[in-house]
């Protein structure tokens, strides 16, 4: 099948391919891949595809906005490295729910140095699920962090030990919910259940620490044997937050999270998702409620450094690419 990609403002074909390439190697839960483009004369198109989403552990596609918003954020990053400027519309279209951004790479600029290395460091990038050595963040990539979210709208607030204690307690209750939960396991089984050749899901290699080596931040456990040392230290454990939850500042949180993580993986530091106390309702509420009521829980990441892992699959661009509509042709 022959790519729908032509030439798009400064962007010829080729270089067009390798920002989409880029696009698909953001995160999402589950390893759905959540998304979808078009390629037209006015922009690229950033589409969710609802096919894909989680209709148990993320029922109001909150989840898929974030992941998208990754990806975003990555076909942004990928741009501005080429020399072009990634003029951005979010939901340009009100009869066009799916539709969530163009980016319209028009404007050429000399590339930011910071941004070049946000956009080297997206292929380098991978949730890493296995324990984190003794190996303390500086307080300068701490800094660095909380900058990343808040460029994008999106905050990482200070906890302190009480407030990390009593997160810790969260994620066990959201943890033991999803447990309980026979809709849950089902679709989570899935999802990670594929076959050896399949481009989306999480395989058995991408397996993780079990709770007893990752200092009781629990991570789902996704079918495979612990690997690499044990957890000698507490992780670094942020939160990424949002001052409102609508869809748009869902899709700008995605961004805030991907810039967070290309920030951490650009340090040399790995991360890896703590997704239970945001995906069980009432224990987001509670996490909001710790965090002082006003910030809206978005993602909790924990963040170290790793044994290395391979990279999850990706499905190609042919599956993600959409047809061009010939109204915006």
């Amino acid at each position: 099948m022959t790519l729908p990609i032509t030439s798009i403002g400064l962007l010829d074909p080729d270089q067009v391919k390798s920002v989409l390439g880029a696009a698909v190697l953001a995160p999402s839960t589950h390893n759905t891949q959540p998304w979808r483009f078009r390629c037209t004369s006015a922009g690229l198109e950033l589409h969710a595809d609802p096919e894909r989403a989680l209709p148990v552990a993320d029922a109001d596609q909150r989840e898929l906005l974030l992941s998208c918003g990754a990806a975003l954020f990555n076909l942004r990053a990928a741009i501005h490295a080429l020399g072009a400027h990634p003029a951005t519309t979010l939901f340009p279209r009100r009869d066009d729910p799916t539709l969530l951004a163009v980016v319209r790479p028009f404007a050429a600029r000399r590339p930011d140095p910071r941004m070049v290395a946000l956009a080297d460091a997206i292929p380098r990038r991978h949730t890493n699920r296995t324990p984190f050595a003794a190996v303390p963040i500086p307080a300068s990539v701490v800094a660095g962090l909380r900058h990343a979210a808040e460029v994008e709208q999106a905050w990482l607030p200070r906890l302190d030990a009480v407030q990390r204690e009593r997160l810790r307690e969260l994620v066990h209750k959201g943890h033991h919910a999803q447990l309980a939960d026979p809709a849950f396991l089902a679709e989570w089984r899935q999802w990670t259940a594929r076959d050896p050749g399949s481009r989306d899901g999480v395989p058995e290699y991408a397996a993780g620490a079990m709770p007893s080596d990752n200092g009781g931040w629990v991570l789902r456990d996704f079918g495979s044997r612990p690997r690499g040392r044990r957890e000698d230290s507490e992780p670094l454990v942020v939160v990424i937050g949002s001052f409102d939850d609508t869809r748009l500042d869902r899709l700008r949180a995605g961004q805030a999270m991907q810039r967070v993580l290309l920030t951490a993986t650009a340090a040399g530091f790995d991360a890896s998702f703590i997704s239970q106390p945001v995906e069980v309702a009432p224990v987001r509420a509670e996490l909001r409620q710790l965090l002082g009521g006003g910030l809206w829980p978005q993602i909790v990441l924990r963040l170290g450094r790793g044994t290395p892992v391979p990279w999850t699959p990706r499905r190609s661009l042919t599956d993600v690419l959409l047809e061009p509509d010939r109204l915006s042709a």
